[in-house]
């Protein structure tokens, strides 16, 4: 009998600011109504001067860290569409500045919003490989839209850091997936651009339809029927596409749909993703975080996973919540990085987008804003300088 492998240890992180959505309706003139129903969002992390991808990976992961040592970790995957380098994988920065051991490989993966649930099941093939090992599976991403734009109250941040190996004291990930990869373009952001570019609804579309796929795929492929399931964690670009996802789902699979539970179920999936906004590969696991510190026992509970990254590739599995679980949560923390965001002001938040680094190779500070563990200090001769409180 194969040893099982899944998730030990769950921790997230956000920014140092919010910017609540009643701030930013009462400058675009918009019904707030238009956010928190609408879309269902009612903030967003704004990350400070001196906040990147790398300090929230870190700040996610150093908890871990902390309960489990470094020992058995013998692998980071970082999964981020924000990445800071064209060439060094930003889990390095991490991977120094938590005084990991050298005897570890690093590497940064991309697919926009999935690469988070590629670096997973890459974790998972490495610990079935070797079960003494453990991977440090890390999701980080800063979402931003051009100001004035329909995706910009959809913006957010949030990293989101897994540890994964055998007998899991979380949730065990079960081996069968379905897959789905389309050639599409409805949402991109070429190297010359700091903003992505976003066909709304034809993301929408090819977010259904990848959903559709890898149901279909997970069937022939021999998963669970959909009524096993307990609970759904889906990847949330904005959180009412968790209800628009689970309604398609259920048609898909000839299912009927009880508005009320799915409503109750789903809400618990999206508390953190409503105030923190779209964290791109951070999300769906953002969400089983939610799940995890608001529903009650889940002992035993399948819970199916939607992945979905927009260009595009999604994934469906499932995982089965381990005995004892709740002795192992870290609501409390989550709750307090939540809460211990700095509300700003609608002018703090443009400035703060506007920004742009230096490109002139020279030494250049970044302003002491975020009162986090990790921080981005600045650039000296191309060069990104961090800094561990």
């Amino acid at each position: 009998m194969n040893t099982p492998v899944g998730i030990h240890d769950l921790s997230f992180a956000t920014t140092e600011f919010v910017l609540p959505h009643t701030e930013l309706a009462a400058h675009t003139g918009a019904d707030v109504d238009k956010y928190h129903i609408g879309i269902g969002q009612r903030s967003m992390s704004i990350p400070a001067a001196d906040e990147d991808i790398v300090t929230m990976a870190a700040a996610a992961a150093a908890p871990i860290v902390e309960r489990w040592g470094t020992d058995r970790i013998r692998t980071v995957v970082l999964g981020t569409e924000t990445s800071i380098d064209q060439s060094k994988a930003a889990g390095v920065y991490v991977h120094s500045l938590l005084n990991l051991q050298p005897s570890t490989r690093v590497v940064e993966l991309k697919q926009a919003c999935y690469s988070g649930t590629a670096a997973l099941q890459f974790a998972m093939g490495l610990a079935h490989r070797d079960p003494s090992q453990q991977v440090l599976v890390i999701a980080s991403d800063i979402s931003r839209y051009e100001l004035d734009s329909p995706g910009e109250a959809t913006q957010g941040a949030a990293a989101v850091a897994m540890l994964v190996g055998a007998n899991p004291t979380l949730i065990r990930v079960e081996p069968l997936s379905g897959l789905h990869t389309s050639d599409v373009m409805d949402f991109w952001r070429p190297n010359y651009r700091s903003t992505a570019l976003v066909a709304g609804q034809e993301s929408f579309s090819a977010y259904l339809q990848a959903l559709e796929g890898t149901w279909k795929d997970y069937t022939e492929q021999g998963g669970r029927a959909l009524h096993e399931f307990g609970a759904f964690c889906y990847h949330q670009p904005f959180t009412k596409m968790a209800f628009k996802a689970h309604r398609h789902l259920f048609s898909t699979a000839g299912h009927d749909l009880d508005e009320g539970r799915m409503s109750a179920m789903l809400r618990l999936t999206t508390a953190y993703n409503e105030v923190v906004g779209n964290s791109y590969t951070a999300s769906v696991y953002l969400a089983l975080a939610s799940l995890l510190d608001h529903a009650g026992d889940l002992t035993d509970r399948p819970i199916a996973f939607a992945g979905y990254g927009s260009g595009c590739v999604a994934e469906f599995f499932g995982g089965t919540v381990v005995p004892g679980y709740l002795d192992h949560l870290r609501t409390e923390n989550h709750r307090y990085v939540i809460e211990r965001r700095r509300p700003i002001d609608y002018d703090t938040y443009r400035a703060l987008h506007s920004r742009s680094l230096p490109e002139d190779g020279g030494h250049h500070l970044t302003p002491r804003q975020t009162t986090g563990e990790f921080r981005f200090a600045g650039l000296s001769g191309h060069k990104r300088l961090y800094e561990h409180s």
